[in-house]
């Protein structure tokens, strides 16, 4: 199978030593091949064209180097070509002249079906020519010197004598191939030739050895050597079969790219490899914590030695944009085309891998450090950046970086991802385009990633639950909706507040399913509750990273065809710092959402720098004045001042203004007479679950209701979702 990651038709830059390597190389393959051929008489080529047993050796040279046998876990770069046993009998049987110019044919050909680069085509042409010459020095030092006029046919004596012309082009050819490799990716020898050495000796001890076979069948008659192929056919069917299954397993369907399973083992590859390293003592331990939790990692041994680099990489929107417009076949060629875009932006010997949707992930096995990763990841961007035309349709591409390296920010595969995550997350959200991780960013420590483990188990088993709190109108004590505020029955630490779990899963894939399903239990509720004829409007806080997700009015808008809701039903609550602060990431599904009529709400506002023309453009219906200025009301003169202003500014606008975290009579009271619409807290009703909360409709009654068990007091009101 094509490794879509291969970057060996990438021409080396002119003085490097990649560059240096290749000219040295074919102009000494050329040299080898000219003095080869001036050696050939005129009665040499009389008797080359007209033997049917050349014509015949060099078609199986050729057919041997267009389709090698790869195993399973090999390319075809690194597969066995079974042209190497024709090449050496024909180098036995007839000479170097003719071994060269049949391998070096086969070589060109094969090159150029396979759409190889010239420098590539001349290198194989003189790693075949350099690797058959040192063969022939081996059989010229036993004095053996075969022509087209007079071949030789090895006896049982000249068994040494074969197995050193074996071994001599064994080395030679790995040596050459092994260091242009090593130099290609800028790896040591050993380590090149290390790869697959065990595989290399045992497929070439077999080609090897059938090569003199292939002398004496050609000896004797031209129609034995087709029978020689036979078996040849067999392994190469059965390969093939092989190599079809393991590439289906570990690599992505649509565009060709390993997915996450050949993504793991390449990464822990690495990462064992870079521990084997002499710069690097011992193995990376959390000894150290720093700010909020996040794992600082201390190294032993010398920070000189590198580090592995791993990228989440996920495209800005655009995407499903180009799905939703243009058709799924159209976005499946954009998929195809980033990932063509990524495999040419990396550095040679990195891996692209497709992880899902419009998600793809960047191993670095080596980089120097995080300035490098960095350079690599601008890359990406600016591939990704270059404008797109399909179907006579032209947009721009936009992605998000994040970054983690080993052993700087994680141990292994799994927490190198999922910290990868978190900055791509981050430099999402920041509009940076690229980010490193930071433990500043991220409040994960141990336990917290335990909790992780558990709130992922907790979607699959119903862990989750509402309680819902009333809004009441302070006019007429009328009931205006009701907010859906997550609770968390942990089996062991019993009910958990958003505040003890939602910081964990904010900034991974979890925030996006517990959106979902928290949207889902609130529809069911909400259906429940209409069919009973309790027509009440349910309020969901949704995050930031929410309105990220492209899906997610889709969703709603299923959910709610699924139960035979209005979209009245429903109601986002969005803090001021989204909905205000980053516009643009959150614009194009904060519009969905209000062409499918789902009613949005400006929540905890007076935190963030909202002005009076921005308030006016965002498309929403209600303004929740946040607690922290509700709860100082009735003490303190400047809140007090700062609440009139918010009431009054959102009535001239046309908007309901809801009063957050009221506790008492007195301030109810007061934000009556300022002229706010409406209020929640613990004076009106606690949270509720859904039993209560039922009840609580079905009375009508819009009193203080008794306090939810395992509900304590936050600040005047329950973290919302």
């Amino acid at each position: 199978m094509k490794d879509p990651n291969s970057t060996r038709n990438t021409s080396p830059r002119r003085g490097s030593p990649l560059w240096i390597f290749f000219a040295v190389s074919i102009g000494l393959g050329a040299a080898a091949g000219a003095a080869a051929l001036a050696g050939l008489a005129r009665a040499d080529l009389d008797a080359l064209f007209g033997n049917p047993v050349f014509w015949i050796l060099g078609a199986f040279i050729v057919v041997g180097e267009m389709r090698p046998i790869i195993a399973p876990g090999l390319t075809e770069t690194s597969g066995a070509t079974t042209s190497t046993t024709f090449s050496i009998a024909a180098l036995l049987y007839a000479g170097l002249p003719v071994a060269a110019v049949l391998q070096a044919t086969a070589a060109v050909t094969c090159g150029i079906f396979r759409g190889r680069s010239p420098h590539r085509i001349a290198f194989n042409a003189a790693q075949y020519i350099l690797s058959l010459g040192a063969s022939a020095l081996v059989l010229h030092a036993f004095g053996i010197h075969p022509s087209p006029t007079d071949p030789w046919v090895p006896g049982g004596r000249d068994l040494p004598a074969i197995a050193l012309v074996g071994v001599a082009y064994f080395v030679a050819n790995l040596t050459l191939v092994g260091s242009a490799i090593a130099l290609h990716e800028r790896i040591t020898l050993v380590r090149a030739l290390r790869w697959d050495l065990p595989y290399q000796v045992l497929v070439h001890l077999a080609l090897l050895g059938l090569a003199p076979l292939m002398v004496i069948a050609m000896d004797r008659s031209a129609a034995f050597v087709p029978l020689i192929v036979l078996p040849f056919i067999a392994v190469y069917l059965n390969a093939s079969v092989s190599v079809r299954r393991e590439h289906q397993a570990l690599h992505d369907g649509l565009t060709g790219l390993p997915n996450r399973k050949l993504l793991i083992t390449r990464t822990e590859t690495a990462i064992a490899q870079l521990g084997r390293q002499p710069g690097r003592t011992d193995a990376p331990t959390r000894a150290a914590r720093g700010p909020a939790g996040g794992a600082l990692l201390r190294r032993g041994g010398d920070d000189t030695a590198g580090r592995v680099g791993l990228f989440l990489l996920d495209l800005d929107r655009r995407f499903k944009e180009v799905n939703d417009t243009l058709g799924h076949p159209t976005g499946d060629r954009l998929l195809q085309l980033v990932a063509h875009r990524l495999t040419h932006s990396v550095r040679p010997g990195d891996l692209v891998a497709r992880l899902g949707g419009d998600e793809f992930a960047v191993l670095l096995p080596t980089v120097r450090d995080e300035a490098a990763a960095r350079e690599v990841a601008a890359r990406l961007r600016a591939a990704l950046s270059e404008p797109v035309r399909l179907d006579g349709v032209s947009f721009d591409l936009e992605g998000s970086v994040g970054i983690a390296l080993y052993p700087d920010h994680a141990p292994d595969f799994e927490l190198l991802l999922q910290r990868a995550d978190v900055a791509m997350y981050h430099a999402k959200g920041s509009r940076t385009g690229v980010e490193v991780y930071s433990p500043d960013r991220d409040r994960n420590s141990p336990a917290r990633l335990g909790l992780l483990g558990d709130l992922r188990r907790a979607l699959d088993r119903g862990e989750l639950e509402l309680r819902y709190q009333p809004k009441i109108a302070l006019r007429d004590g009328r009931l205006v909706g009701m907010e859906a505020l997550l609770r968390w029955r942990h089996p062991e630490r019993g009910v958990l507040t958003p505040e003890e779990f939602l910081p964990v899963a904010a900034q991974t894939y979890l925030m996006r399913a517990i959106t979902h399903e928290v949207v889902d239990m609130a529809l069911a509720q909400a259906e429940a509750w209409w069919w009973e004829g309790l027509t009440v409007q349910i309020a969901v806080n949704v995050s930031g990273r929410d309105l990220l997700d492209a899906d997610l009015a889709e969703t709603i808008a299923e959910g709610l065809v699924a139960r035979d809701l209005p979209a009245a039903a429903l109601q986002l609550e969005i803090t001021e710092r989204v909905l205000t602060g980053e516009p643009a990431a959150g614009s194009t599904t904060v519009a969905a959402l209000t062409d499918l009529g789902v009613a949005l709400s400006l929540d905890d506002f007076g935190t963030g720098y909202s002005s009076l023309v921005r308030l006016k453009r965002l498309p929403i219906e209600e303004v929740k004045i946040d607690s922290s200025f509700v709860r100082r009301l009735t003490g303190s003169p400047d809140d007090a001042v700062i609440v009139r202003s918010v009431v009054e500014l959102v009535g001239t606008l046309g908007l309901r203004s809801v009063a957050e975290g009221v506790e008492d009579a007195q301030t109810a009271a007061l934000l009556r007479e300022m002229g706010c619409d409406a209020a929640q807290g613990w004076h009106f009703a606690r949270p509720m679950d859904a039993v209560r909360a039922t009840a609580y409709l079905r009375r009508g009654a819009h009193a203080a209701g008794a306090p939810d068990e395992g509900d304590a007091p936050l600040d005047g009101r329950p973290a919302p979702v």
